[in-house]
C-alpha cells in the first residue's frame, strides 16, 4: 500500500498522511467521524501488522468505566479489522452502574435521568480503540490489549468517557500555557489464594456480591522495606517485573510496604494523559498475573486485617512549559510562584477532589492520623504526614508536589483530572497556600471529608468543579456514589451484630 496520500486536494489530499488508501478501510465509523490523528492511523497499520506477524488469535478491546476498572470485549482475529475501522459496540448502561454492578439510574426508561440523551433502553456506545495503546499479553497466549475512549452512534462524544475527561483538563491546562508530568506510587495488598476454586457463596448479583475469597499472607508486616521479606516473596515480585516489561510499563520499583501482605510499586515519571494509561493498565496486570501463580492482589485501601498499614496512592505532580519543555515548579527557593499557586488550588479544592481521590467507602477509614495517610488539609516540606508534601525543594531540577491523599483503587483519569482543576484555579487565581505545617497530625487545619457522601456534597458544592466537568457530570458521579454509600448503610454490618445483639 503506498505511503503517500493520494487523494485530491480537494477531498483532503495533498501530502503525506497515514490514513488508508485502500476502499474497503475508508469510510468507518472511526474515519467518517475523524476520531484519529494521523499518529493513530499509523499505529494502527503497525497494530495489524503486529497481529499477522506474530499470529495474534484475540484482542481484548478494554475501556475504563466511572469506577476505574475495564470492561470491554475480546475479539478475534478475523473482526479485528472492522473493529480497528468502525469500533466495537457495548451497553451504554455500563456507565449507569455503582460498584456492585447495579444500575443506579432507570436505563429502561424514556428518561434515563442522568440529563444527558444516548442512555435510555440501555442503547449502545461504541469503543473506539486507541492504536497508540495496543499491547501483546505475555501472560495470555496470542492475545492483544487495546484500550477505547467512548462514542455515541452518531459520533458525538459520551461525556461520561475518563479518558475524554482528562484530555479536556489537560487541554484547558495546555491553553495557559503548561503540561503536566505526573509520577505515580501505588501500594496494594497481595494474598495466597487459600481456596483454588469458586464456591455457590461466592456469586452474587447486581447490589448484593459474593462473599470475599478466603486469603493467606505472604508476609508478616512491620518490618518497613526489609530486604528477606521481600526475597522471601521474589518469585511473586519476578512476575511482575516481568509481565510489566513485557507491556511496555514503565515499573521504576517494588518495594516492601510495613503492612502485613503489602508491596507498592512506583511508575517513572511521564506525561499526565500517559501515566493514566500506565496505572489502569498495572492494576489490571497485576491483579491478572496474581491470579495465575495462585494470588489475589488488590487495591482496595483497607482489607480487614490491615491494621494500621491502608494502602494509598501517592500522586507526584509537576509542571512544565509546552513551549521550552522547561519545568516550571524547580527554584533554588523551596519553589516558585507557579508551583505555590498550584499547591494552593489542591489545598483549596481538596474537599471537593476528595470525591475522586477516594472514591470508596473503604476509603475513608485510611484517613487516621500518625499512619503516613493525611487526615487533615495541609502541606509540608518533605512532610510524609502531610496532605501535600513539596519534594525537592529548594533544588534547581525535580520539585514536584505530592498528593497523599488519594487511594489505589481512584480512576486514574478522574484522580488527575480533579488535581488539574484544582491546580488550575491556583494558578488562575494566583493563590497563596497557608503556612507549611511541621506536625501535621496537630494543625488546626480543616479535616479531609470522614466519608464518601460528604466528599460528594462538597463536590456538588464547588462551583469550580462544576464549571469545569459541566453539571451532567457531576450529577451523574455524585448520583453513583450516593447509590453505592446508600447500600452501605443499608448493610447490617458484623459491628452492629456484635454491639446490639446480645446486648438488648
Amino acid at each position: 500500500m503506498p505511503s503517500t496520500d493520494e487523494r485530491d486536494v480537494a477531498e483532503g489530499g495533498g501530502g503525506w498522511n497515514a490514513r488508508p488508501l485502500l476502499a474497503a478501510d475508508r469510510g468507518g465509523f472511526i474515519d467518517r467521524h475523524d476520531l484519529w490523528s494521523e499518529a493513530q492511523f499509523a499505529a494502527a497499520g503497525q497494530v495489524r501488522r503486529v497481529v499477522d506477524e506474530l499470529g495474534l488469535e484475540l484482542v481484548r478491546f478494554s475501556f475504563a468505566d466511572q469506577h476505574g476498572v475495564l470492561h470491554g470485549k475480546t475479539l478475534t482475529r478475523a473482526a479485528l479489522p472492522g473493529a480497528l475501522r468502525s469500533g466495537v459496540t457495548a451497553p451504554s448502561s455500563l456507565l449507569l452502574k455503582d460498584t456492585s454492578g447495579r444500575s443506579a439510574f432507570g436505563v429502561f426508561s424514556a428518561d434515563t435521568g442522568v440529563g444527558v440523551d444516548g442512555f435510555s433502553g440501555a442503547g449502545d456506545i461504541v469503543l473506539v480503540p486507541d492504536p497508540t495503546t495496543f499491547r501483546v499479553l505475555p501472560w495470555a497466549p496470542k492475545t492483544g490489549w487495546i484500550l477505547c475512549d467512548l462514542r455515541f452512534p452518531d459520533g458525538s462524544a459520551v461525556p461520561f468517557c475518563g479518558r475524554s475527561i482528562l484530555r479536556r483538563q489537560l487541554e484547558r491546562l495546555r491553553d495557559t500555557g503548561y503540561a503536566m508530568t505526573v509520577g505515580v506510587e501505588l501500594e496494594f495488598h497481595v494474598f495466597r489464594d487459600t481456596e483454588g476454586a469458586l464456591t455457590d457463596d461466592r456469586t452474587g448479583m447486581p447490589g448484593t456480591p459474593g462473599r470475599a475469597p478466603l486469603v493467606g499472607p505472604i508476609s508478616t508486616g512491620s518490618q518497613l522495606l526489609l530486604e528477606e521479606g521481600l526475597d522471601r516473596v521474589d518469585d511473586l515480585v519476578h512476575t511482575f517485573q516481568r509481565g510489566l516489561h513485557a507491556l511496555d510499563l514503565p515499573l521504576r520499583s517494588v518495594e516492601l510496604e510495613f503492612g502485613p501482605n503489602q508491596l507498592e510499586i512506583t511508575l517513572q515519571a511521564a506525561d499526565a494523559a500517559r501515566a493514566a494509561d500506565d496505572v489502569i493498565l498495572t492494576r489490571s496486570a497485576i491483579r491478572q498475573l496474581a491470579r495465575r501463580t495462585g494470588h489475589h492482589a488488590t487495591f482496595m485501601a483497607r482489607p480487614a486485617g490491615a491494621n494500621g498499614a491502608s494502602a494509598g496512592w501517592h500522586l507526584h505532580q509537576s509542571l512544565r512549559d509546552v513551549r521550552t519543555g522547561e519545568a516550571v515548579f524547580d527554584d533554588p527557593r523551596l519553589m516558585s510562584d507557579t508551583a505555590r499557586h498550584y499547591l494552593a488550588g489542591i489545598l483549596e479544592h481538596a474537599k471537593a477532589a476528595a470525591a475522586f481521590t477516594t472514591p470508596t467507602v473503604n476509603g475513608y477509614k485510611r484517613y487516621r492520623a500518625f499512619s503516613l495517610a493525611p487526615d487533615r488539609i495541609c502541606w509540608g516540606a518533605d512532610n510524609k504526614g502531610a496532605m501535600v508534601r513539596v519534594v525537592g525543594g529548594g533544588q534547581d531540577a525535580g520539585v514536584r508536589v505530592e498528593n497523599r491523599g488519594g487511594e489505589p483503587a481512584a480512576n486514574p483519569y478522574l484522580y488527575i483530572a480533579s488535581q488539574v482543576i484544582s491546580g488550575l484555579d491556583g494558578l488562575t487565581r494566583k493563590l497563596d497556600p497557608p503556612a507549611p505545617v511541621t506536625d501535621p497530625y496537630a494543625t488546626a487545619a480543616d479535616k479531609l471529608p470522614a466519608s464518601l457522601v460528604e466528599a460528594v456534597a462538597a463536590l456538588e458544592a464547588d462551583p469550580v468543579f462544576g464549571e469545569a466537568l459541566g453539571p451532567e457530570v457531576v450529577a451523574w458521579y455524585a448520583h453513583l456514589k450516593r447509590d453505592e454509600f446508600a447500600r452501605y448503610l443499608a448493610h447490617v454490618s458484623d459491628w452492629e451484630q456484635r454491639e446490639y445483639f446480645d446486648l438488648f
